[in-house]
């Protein structure tokens, strides 16, 4: 075969290719902050909701600490007991309207958050749809899910949970700095000494968290890979016998991220036991300094009760801030892997006003002196490999049948990945009935062609979805009728849910001939100008073979059809051969003219296509 347009990733020694090192500046400059507000933006009415019911819980929280001072210097001191009913009564008032705001204000982000996340979600999903196959040649499947599902989940977490904390945390101590003035100016200054030896901490070990969480996060991607890939593989990885090694190989990843994660524990565990101390020993001193002034008159019992109640509340609220800027950090980090997918850029470049196929499409393909490599696949480089496909002028007419035969590595799979534009070409042009195929949109251009690859691709949905995946409009009768002339409604016919089984993850419970027909059906339902058949009987015992060519000679009758030809009854079926050799066109004719004028075809045909219909 030629080259895929898929490269294969080896199960031994790979790493995720985009790590922290090698984010974009734009991306590790981008407040992440900014970047969530752009998906809050449209719930502005929520979020402001639950800005107001945040304020309205912490005041009223924070107006406890005047009932303790009435409690103190009006009810115990005084001993009057019907003044303590009545600050009781209003004590009990305050926290029930402080807990019916905590439920709102837990309802609405809870809620955002959720929101934002499936957002997100969809946000980056389409941006997946748009990139081409080149893209996920270098970064491998099980990160990308990675990303899209741990991360967005985190990012969930944060904005309904966290993010909330840290603002309701950030009201208190704000609030709180300011009665404690209110109460006593001298403490007040006092306790603002020791912020500072607070705040450093927070910003040190906060930073030092984001760079390792990102890390982890980065290590748990490279882990979902690799379980993906051999998940998936599980056939090639029992029948080497794998397995010991496989265990070997993920218990290694296991250790890489718990070793990434042992860094972000410890900077977060000294980071929330700093705060701690320091905010009690600054608490301590102050009600220290506090009982002394009572002592002497300066203040009286239930000022020093009220002020020692916003210090404790401010403390738990610095506390609460050191712990969730873990999970913020976290976050950000995830977020940064986000953004750099949905900042991935489109390696197919759309013109601003595309032009448009006529309403009839003909189907004639001329390729002129195209030119073209993959681009290099490691991490570390953005050069573009040896040319695969080397100055190509081809010119085939609508309505033809043209075989491409070659040894492999040829760039017969390669022409088909170009002539659907999943790669942008170095150098030349390719046009469809005369437009250049760079100028119109990719999704109007595929839809011009039918695929039926060698390796044939089965979803994990029904056989009816399966065939009706080229054409969604479909009738149930149009799909069995595909399907009869592809051969496949009789194998069909024999499951026990008939047009509705469910053919399991690629198509599992097929053989691989079966696979092929369900794959051909899909083609002949698409009804398409142009066919690219990659050897569409290659998988298919001699009778359904035989009835298959049946189907597709049928199905290529006024259409433009290109076929990798591995067998010689595919090339004499053929209106021109078209030899290719390193991604030159070599020769071109019939099977006859080029068994008389081509060497290279003598020799491929006396080796390959004979002994194959032998």
């Amino acid at each position: 075969m030629t080259q895929k347009t898929a490269i294969s990733t080896p199960l031994v020694g790979h790493s995720s290719s985009i790590s922290a090192s090698k984010q974009p500046d734009n991306v590790a400059k981008r407040s992440v902050l900014t970047w969530i507000a752009t998906f809050l933006k449209p719930y502005r009415l929520r979020v402001i909701a639950a800005i107001i019911f945040l304020f309205i819980g912490s005041l009223a929280w924070l107006s406890l600490g005047q009932g303790v001072r009435l409690m103190v210097d009006e009810g115990f001191l005084q001993e009057n007991g019907e003044r303590l009913n009545e600050i009781i009564m209003l004590v009990i008032g305050i926290t029930a309207l402080s807990s019916s705001a905590i439920f709102c204000r837990f309802y609405l982000m809870t809620w955002l958050g959720e929101r934002v996340s499936a957002d997100i979600r969809l946000k980056v999903y389409d941006h997946l749809l748009k990139l081409s196959p080149g893209f996920y040649a270098k970064l491998r499947t099980g990160e990308v899910i990675s990303r899209f599902t741990a991360d967005s989940t985190l990012l969930q977490s944060v904005v309904g949970s966290s993010l909330s904390m840290a603002l309701r945390a950030s009201v208190t101590v704000i609030g709180g700095i300011v009665m404690m003035a209110i109460t006593s100016i001298k403490m007040t200054g006092l306790v603002l000494l020791a912020v500072p030896m607070v705040l450093v901490p927070i910003f040190f070990f906060g930073r030092k968290v984001r760079e390792l969480s990102r890390k982890s996060q980065d290590r748990v991607g490279d882990l979902g890979a690799y379980v993906d890939e051999t998940l998936h593989e599980i056939h090639t990885v029992q029948a080497y016998s794998h397995e010991e090694q496989d265990r070997k190989l993920f218990a290694q990843r296991v250790e890489s991220v718990m070793d990434a994660a042992r860094g972000r524990i410890w900077y977060r565990s000294v980071l929330i036991a700093l705060v701690m101390f320091l905010s009690i020993l600054a608490i301590a001193l102050v009600t220290w300094v506090g009982a002394h002034d009572v002592m002497a008159g300066g203040m009286t019992g239930g000022e020093l009760s009220a002020f020692m109640f916003y210090a404790v509340m401010v403390a738990g609220s610095v506390a609460t801030i050191s712990e969730v800027i873990g999970e913020i950090q976290r976050a950000a980090g995830a977020s940064e892997r986000l953004i750099e997918l949905v900042e991935a850029p489109i390696d197919i470049p759309i013109v601003d006003y595309p032009l448009t196929l006529p309403e009839q499409v003909k189907g004639e393909l001329l390729l002129k002196q195209v030119r073209f490599s993959y681009q290099n696949m490691s991490a570390q480089s953005s050069t573009k490999d040896e040319e695969v496909i080397r100055g190509l002028d081809i010119h085939i007419q609508p309505g033809e049948r043209v075989a491409l035969v070659g040894a492999s590595g040829a760039g017969k799979s390669t022409l088909f990945e170009l002539l659907q534009r999943f790669y942008s070409l170095d150098s030349g042009s390719i046009e469809l009935d005369g437009i250049d195929i760079a100028q119109l949109k990719p999704q109007e251009l595929r839809q011009q062609y039918a695929l039926v690859p060698q390796d044939s691709v089965i979803f994990a949905t029904s056989v009816l979805e399966n065939v009706r995946y080229g054409r969604l409009d479909a009738s149930e009768s149009e799909v069995i009728k595909a399907c009869e002339a592809a051969r496949a409604h009789e194998f069909i016919s024999e499951f026990s849910d008939g047009y509705d089984t469910y053919l399991g993850e690629r198509g599992v419970r097929l053989s691989g001939g079966q696979k092929q027909r369900i794959a051909i059906a899909r083609a002949i339902l698409a009804d398409r100008p142009i066919l690219l058949l990659d050897e569409a009987t290659s998988a298919l015992d001699a009778i359904s073979e035989h009835k298959v060519k049946q189907a597709l000679d049928s199905l290529m009758v006024g259409k433009t059809t290109l076929i990798i030809a591995h067998r010689l009854a595919t090339v004499l079926n053929a209106d021109r051969i078209l030899v290719m050799d390193k991604g030159q066109l070599i020769a071109s004719g019939t099977h006859q003219e080029l068994m008389g004028s081509s060497e290279l075809y003598r020799e491929f045909a006396s080796l390959q296509l004979i002994t194959d219909v032998a």
